[in-house]
């Protein structure tokens, strides 16, 4: 499962590149020219990430940023070992 999100499953799409010459009209051009089109991918950004189940465990994935921005994943919540504050028990 290379390049694929393991939480939406967002992977690699193909589009085009394409490539202009010219100046556009609204600048005072005669307008632009496409001159060549060819193949591109479009790789989504994907971040290794330590998530928490809904089971309760701990699990490292690769997941996009768009999933990690709007909340579908949890992060896991690293706490302190120990307080090293020096101040009085509460």
């Amino acid at each position: 499962m290379a390049r694929q999100c393991e939480a939406c499953g967002k992977k690699v799409q193909m589009g085009n590149r394409v490539e202009t010459r010219g100046k556009a009209k609204y600048l005072g051009g005669v307008g632009t020219k496409i001159t060549g089109i060819t193949r591109r991918k479009f790789v989504p950004n994907l971040q290794k990430v330590h998530v928490t189940m809904p089971t309760g465990e701990n699990k490292s994935m690769r997941v996009c940023t768009q999933c990690i921005r709007s909340g579908a994943i949890r992060k896991t919540v690293k706490t302190k070992p120990f307080d090293v504050s020096g101040g009085k028990p509460k």
